[in-house]
């Protein structure tokens, strides 16, 4: 769905008919709810000034024409309507937007409104203090604690209601779980979960090992790894959360926003500094440039400056209008952009496969920073905004982190330009190419064939989590690939054979020039090199799976993979039946807890691939790969076993539950089979019981199971 902006929007608000301003209006709230939908899902069209600039004018034709205000308008909402994959949550205090500004006018009027709103601050010579924060860019979050426990964390959702994401949150290391006795029985924290840019940039580098989604700033990874339903992928991003607000509470603590802060940090809360309380114009004008100033060197993606009423007693006289408080506005940063020529646009091949387009651009410096070269993102992304050869574009700096190619300058495109074609053929290695269901990226189908992909799959066969072949690191591996030693795994094995002494090869027909003799190396890094892939000759099952490379595979999803098939072997025999999707044995693959279709269908199709094969072949003829060992006691009854949760458990949350299983040696499913051993039932379970009954299986409560599995440790 492509919107535009309304048929009016070259004419300025004043110059609208009633007929048109009544047109308008209608559209821009379909337009501004399609926006705000797409901002809580992480997948923003537009940057937040295009945004605000259409909330701006909305407001604007409101103000003129007050007669057509509509039920369903913008300024009756904050946020976007829930996404129904979490249960929804009331909040006991709306959690509002601010208003924002965009000039110094703007915030000498909302001094000018709090003066005109509280008599006694009517005289402008009398002070009004303000705490200055800066404002982060990530996403909005309420933390309730009952009895100094957090019971309960909710997105902003509509500031009505929002989404209960209790257990994805409790995965994140600055928000404590309990409070100090000295907290208030019933508090909730307000405050913003965000991604560092370190964190940001070495989560994409992952994901683009992984072949997986490249997020487009630290706002879009920081909402798309909270709403996860799965709290292990939440876990295993690095999310952090600063403090900066109070909802509900059960009795007044502070009697101004600075003491609220001292507070929120004496409970061990991380606060957004640097802040300061100001009392004039000019101290803001100061501050505010001082922060767009040394804004790159925070470590975290801000896009302005927060000004609050410090006195607490004024916030609730001045109270809310709309969608926003009073007593609180946003000083918003405009985004750094700058306009240049697309020189070409070209595929890069990532280590999985993934198709990126890049675009080569006319070299501009941007926020001092020389940009060259920016991501188009996928295929989508090109056919919806008509990126073309020789488009005059206009650049920004995502988030101060990433070049983005934002729009195209319509009117200075050249006549001759060309629509792009997205190859359907890798232009590596000419494989087909294509793509998932409800994925935006095209994959070469090539793999361990594609030489695109062959140096970085090298890399991270040897990386640590796989092979963690000692002294054998990036650099090493592209110096030997470079030189045509290694084009395969297989060939690491086979380096000693080539690269040792004549007096120590027979064969002298493969020997080449020792590595001792090559620049950087000598006698005792060479043969120290060579021990240390001798002792990797023999690996675990789940560290070989992982160290294949595989789309969707991770060292978490290949343990899983590993504790339910054992053996290698017998992995890539029960793959080989998968190809057909009506059997068992892709059925026992997908229905196990974390892996599901896409995993499943990846590992799959990796394993159909016949060259894909040939290399697995080549490596188990020089290395051994022994089986799982799990870590459960070799006691436990339940080695072996499997189960299947379902309902709602009271005593521990589902991750618990399956957790605790599984440490006991237990294949946990999310379907039920004859060859379920358990199935444990909690509150209002469904066709999974019924489906159990029929079986004849056996059926525990959750007070059973937990008797069971205490009586056997």
């Amino acid at each position: 769905m492509n919107h535009k902006y309304t048929t009016y929007f070259d004419l300025k608000p004043e110059q609208l008919t009633e007929e048109q301003a009544e047109t308008e209006l209608k559209e821009n709230a379909n337009l501004i709810s399609y926006h705000d939908r797409l901002y809580e899902d992480a997948k923003p069209e537009l940057h937040d000034s295009e945004y605000d600039a259409l909330r701006i004018r909305n407001n604007e034709i409101e103000r003129l024409f007050p007669n057509l205000i509509r039920p369903d308008s913008p300024s009756f909402r904050v946020g976007a309507p829930l996404s129904g994959k979490f249960k929804k949550v009331k909040h006991k205090i709306p959690m509002l937007s601010l208003s924002n500004a965009f000039t110094y006018e703007d915030i000498a009027n909302f001094f000018s409104s709090i003066r005109s709103f509280i008599i006694e601050l009517s005289d402008p010579s009398i002070p009004i203090e303000i705490v200055a924060e800066p404002k982060i860019d990530g996403i909005s979050c309420s933390l309730r604690y009952e009895k100094q426990r957090l019971v309960l964390s909710a997105t902003r959702g509509d500031g009505i209601e929002g989404e209960d994401v209790t257990n994805n949150v409790k995965t994140i290391t600055d928000i404590p779980k309990q409070l100090p006795s000295s907290a208030p029985d019933l508090l909730e924290i307000r405050g913003e979960i965000y991604m560092s840019d370190e964190d940001f940039l070495l989560l994409n580098k992952e994901q683009e090992n992984r072949g997986q989604k490249i997020f487009a700033n630290p706002r879009n990874a920081a909402a798309g790894s909270l709403r996860q339903i799965d709290p292990k992928v939440t876990a295993s991003r690095p999310l952090r959360f600063f403090g900066y607000a109070l909802g509900d509470i059960s009795g007044p603590i502070a009697e101004t926003q600075w003491e609220i802060r001292e507070q929120i940090a004496s409970w061990g809360f991380q606060l957004n500094e640097p802040a300061k309380i100001l009392t004039s114009l000019d101290e803001i004008r100061q501050y505010y440039e001082e922060i767009q100033i040394k804004r790159s060197g925070f470590g975290f993606s801000i896009d302005g400056v927060v000004y609050k009423i410090n006195r607490t007693d004024l916030q609730e006289r001045l109270g809310f209008i709309t969608r926003s408080p009073r007593w609180a506005m946003a000083h918003k940063f405009s985004p750094e952009k700058g306009q240049t020529h697309i020189e070409d646009i070209k595929i890069q091949v990532g280590r999985v496969g993934s198709l990126t387009p890049i675009a080569e651009l006319e070299p501009i410096n941007i926020g001092g920073v020389l940009v060259s070269r920016a991501t188009l993102h996928n295929q989508d992304e090109i056919e919806r905004k008509d990126f073309r050869k020789g488009d005059l574009v206009e650049v920004q700096r995502a988030g101060d982190v990433i070049p983005q190619v934002v729009s195209v300058i319509l009117k200075n495109r050249p006549i001759n330009a060309i629509p792009y074609k997205f190859p359907e053929e890798c232009p590596i290695c000419q494989s087909t190419t294509a793509r998932e269901q409800y994925e935006s990226a095209r994959y070469c189908s090539g793999g361990l064939y594609c030489p695109a992909q062959t140096l970085e799959k090298l890399k991270h066969f040897v990386s640590r989590d796989a092979f963690d072949i000692e002294g054998l690191g990036g650099k090493i591996i592209e110096m030997f690939y470079n030189e045509g030693l290694i084009n395969n795994p297989s060939d690491i094995f086979r380096l000693e054979e080539k690269l040792s002494k004549p007096a120590l090869n027979t064969n002298e027909s493969i020997n080449m020039v020792p590595l001792e003799e090559h620049e950087g190396w000598g006698v005792k890094s060479a043969n120290n090199l060579f021990r240390a892939i001798r002792n990797k000759r023999e690996i675990s099952f789940e560290r070989f799976l992982y160290a294949l490379g595989i789309k969707h595979v991770g060292v978490t999803t290949a343990k899983i993979i590993a504790s339910n098939y054992i053996s290698f072997s017998k992995l890539m025999e029960s793959l080989l039946a998968s190809i057909n999707k009506d059997s068992d044995s892709y059925k026992q693959l997908v229905s196990i807890s974390g892996i599901g279709s896409t995993v499943g269908d990846a590992i799959v199709a990796f394993s159909c691939e016949d060259h894909n094969v040939k290399v697995i072949r080549e490596l188990k003829s020089l290395i051994e790969v022994y089986n799982y060992e799990p870590t459960f006691s070799a006691q436990s009854k339940f080695s072996g076993k499997t189960v299947v949760f379902t309902g709602a458990l009271e005593k521990m949350s589902r991750n618990e539950a399956k957790a605790k299983a599984k440490s006991l040696g237990v294949n946990v499913t999310n379907s039920i089979s004859k060859k379920t051993d358990y199935v444990v039932v909690g509150a209002n379970a469904g066709s999974k019981l019924k489906k159990a009954k029929d079986l004849g299986l056996k059926i525990l409560s959750e007070n059973d199971w937990l008797k069971m599995i205490d009586e056997s440790l």
